[in-house]
């Protein structure tokens, strides 16, 4: 399954290269919207919020009001995951909210999943050199992605594995990476970073995974 991504900076849809360098910018929020519409879900990010700079409240409610939305991007408490679902989202993505002092958080993964269901829960697994990214992909932790996996299964519905070191940057995604994480859970996994063809999304189903696609879908190389 293609998953197409809104990422929200400013009141308008980006791109970012590896969440730092904006690369592409769009005012036109309602057409995309429109055109997002045939797909079974749509991943959207907050990306203001991720780095504690503000945020699109507004626009990531209208989006959900219309779309089937996995919902990302500074939420870390369960009060924000409770106040995302009210919103219209279907599911929530939580990163930084599963750690404590750079640790995984076990309990709170727990109480969080206890509270609304792990049906509903995406965890993200973002990841620099081989090890989980948090606070908007600006500081990095000793977890490894397999790692996470492994002690979290139990309180989610789904990961999401974003290769950062290829993201935004259309040279494709690393299969190889993706393989162990295949095997070690069966919830459902996602893949995103890098993905610039239809090639890859097929590689990627036929194993199992699910991918994300932003940039090869609004440089037009992938259609909408």
């Amino acid at each position: 399954m293609l998953i197409p991504s809104i990422d929200l900076m400013g009141g308008k849809i980006v791109q970012l290269v590896q969440g730092r360098k904006k690369a592409l910018e769009f005012d036109d929020f309602d057409a995309w919207v429109a055109r997002f519409k045939k797909y079974p879900l749509v991943q959207l990010i907050d990306l203001d919020a991720a780095l504690g700079t503000g945020d699109n409240v507004a626009l990531v409610r209208e989006a959900a009001r219309q779309l089937p939305c996995q919902v990302g991007g500074g939420i870390r408490s369960l009060e924000a995951v409770q106040a995302a679902l009210a919103a219209g989202a279907q599911r929530v993505i939580l990163g930084s909210a599963l750690f404590a002092e750079d640790k995984l958080d076990r309990d709170s993964a727990e109480r969080i999943a206890n509270a609304v269901g792990s049906h509903r829960l995406v965890f993200a697994l973002d990841a620099i050199g081989g090890r989980v990214v948090i606070h908007g992909w600006r500081k990095q932790t000793a977890v490894s992605p397999l790692q996470m996996i492994q002690a979290l299964e139990p309180f989610c519905g789904a990961f999401l594995y974003t290769h950062v070191d290829t993201e935004g940057l259309l040279r494709g995604f690393p299969l190889e990476v993706i393989r162990p994480l295949r095997e070690a859970t069966a919830r459902q996994l996602i893949a995103a970073g890098g993905i610039r063809a239809q090639r890859e999304i097929d590689d990627l189903h036929a194993i199992g995974v699910d991918a994300v696609v932003g940039m090869a879908i609004y440089q037009g190389l992938l259609p909408a």
